[in-house]
């Protein structure tokens, strides 16, 4: 087992306090974003080696992929860690954004890379040849936009507007009226698909009306029903002023997570974390397509190819508690699944729920790791690098603990 040290992102919408204060350390001063735990080339973690030295977790793992991951996963997502951890703290909205298919990601970083775009190109939409399917499980309340709601339900938020600059004796912006028109159309794909590309595509006539919707909230204008979703929509709008993904908002479920609840986001799911704070886990990649609220690259017309534009229901996830303890959060994807392990002073050990290699990250109290190979204690906001060869671990709260342990736990999907 090796104990990492971690890279934190400074992007500018990051919380100044929430990862330090979780994990115990001084705050750097700055936005601190996102904690990455893992062998992303990107920014992989630094291992420990037993001789105390220092290695790149990616370059760790490359000496011998079978021993680290296993041979299954080595079979199956190749010689790379199937999975990337992150603590992720929003003050600020991210990106309107959506991860691409599994071989969208391949024709789309092969094309990439024909055409001579060098790696870190900001023209780039493909910097990995993976998908990216990732969860969010919140640590405090979180607010989110995630996938399509009913076309149905978007057209009467879409119609309030179009009355409240009525009464206001303010024209009704041809965009508006336009969203509407589609939102009504009979195929809700084509629905969503139409009224989407009218906002992301519309340029000054959407900040306009964009401009015009929340003056009219502003002045007190009554939000009724829609108190929510327009509330919101002022909030994205102080930070991203007459940017599509404003109105493009009210297409999208507004989700609100209480600490413990998780969603699921697969390929092709538009979304976009507003607030909170969450322990984020994905496949290992970090191909984004942008669609608003962003100053970075956006490519329209490589965005529509990746959307899946149908509605849904709130993709929430549910943890299971096994007979031996364990509370595991177990999505949809093959590549990753999450154990929260919580422990009492002097509490029986619990296992790990371990399916191959497998990270730990320790946010309250002191753990120790123990294997039939070794032994491992993590402090307070402490983490590990467990290698599949490792199996079976027992998590154990330290000896001479008296508040309870708090750890997360990623490895690789159960066989179903």
């Amino acid at each position: 087992m090796y104990q990492l040290e971690n890279v934190l992102r400074p992007y500018a919408w990051g919380s100044t306090t929430a990862i330090s204060s979780l994990l115990g350390r001084p705050a750097s001063g700055g936005p601190e974003a996102e904690l990455w735990i893992g062998a992303h080339p990107d920014s992989p973690s630094v291992a420990t080696r037993p001789d105390g030295s220092l290695v790149g977790l990616d370059e760790l793992i490359s000496t011998d992929p079978a021993h680290f991951l296993g041979e299954s996963s080595v079979a199956e997502f190749g010689p790379r860690l199937p999975f990337l951890t992150k603590l992720l703290a929003a003050d600020k909205p991210l990106s309107l954004q959506v991860h691409p298919r599994l071989q969208q990601a391949r024709e789309g970083y092969a094309r990439e890379n024909a055409a001579g775009l060098a790696a870190d190109s900001p023209e780039r939409n493909y910097r990995d040849d993976n998908h990216k399917p990732e969860m969010i499980l919140a640590l405090t309340p979180f607010q989110a936009l995630c996938g399509f709601r009913p076309a149905a339900r978007s057209r009467r938020v879409f119609e309030h507007l179009a009355k409240l600059l009525d009464l206001a004796v303010i024209e009704v912006p041809e965009i508006i009226s336009g969203v509407v028109a589609d939102l009504s159309m009979s195929d809700e794909s084509t629905a969503l698909r139409a009224a989407f590309t009218r906002l992301i595509d519309g340029g000054e006539a959407v900040s306009a009306a964009t401009e015009e919707v929340v003056s009219v909230l502003r002045s007190g204008a009554p939000m009724g029903q829609h108190t929510a979703e327009l509330t919101a929509l002022q909030s994205i709008n102080n930070e991203f002023p007459g940017d599509p993904g404003v109105l493009i908002s009210l297409l999208l479920n507004l989700v609100f997570l209480d600490p413990g609840d998780a969603i699921y986001l697969p390929g092709g799911n538009v979304h976009a974390y507003l607030k909170g704070f969450g322990v984020e886990v994905m496949a290992a990649s970090d191909n984004v397509l942008r669609g608003g609220l962003t100053p970075k690259h956006v490519d329209v017309p490589e965005l529509l190819k990746n959307i899946e534009f149908e509605s849904l229901g709130v993709p929430h996830i549910w943890p299971s508690t096994t007979g031996l303890g364990q509370d595991v959060y177990v999505p949809p994807f093959r590549e990753f699944q999450l154990q929260r392990i919580e422990l009492a002073p002097g509490a029986e050990p619990v296992p790990l729920a371990q399916a191959g290699p497998a990270v730990v990250l320790v946010v309250s109290g002191d753990v120790v790791l123990d294997s039939p190979k070794s032994e491992l204690g993590l402090a307070h906001g402490g983490s590990a690098f467990i290698p599949a060869s490792e199996e079976p671990v027992m998590v154990h709260p330290a000896m001479g603990s008296t508040a309870p342990s708090i750890a997360f736990a990623v490895t690789t999907g159960q066989e179903n």
